[in-house]
């Protein structure tokens, strides 16, 4: 698959992040908000980075189910 297909799939999939790969050839993907103090103690991150588009999916599938987990601000 090519570099541009993995690009879009995984933005489709993430529409709350942006995703990009660096010169160096690191996957990365960024928040579109500010986590909350809850996020951050359930271990969110801002940005993660990864080797491979898989490594980072599995990174991002990660982040959700921890955001999941802290449910919806008051």
């Amino acid at each position: 698959m090519s570099f541009d297909r993995h690009l879009a799939e995984i933005a489709r999939e993430y529409p709350d992040w942006t995703i990009w790969r660096s010169d160096a050839g690191r996957w990365w993907a960024t928040r579109h908000h500010p986590l909350s103090v809850a996020e951050r103690e359930a271990g969110c991150a801002m940005t993660i980075d990864a080797d491979t588009p898989g490594e980072l999916r599995e990174q991002l599938t990660d982040q959700r189910e921890r955001a999941a987990s802290v449910g919806p601000d008051p």
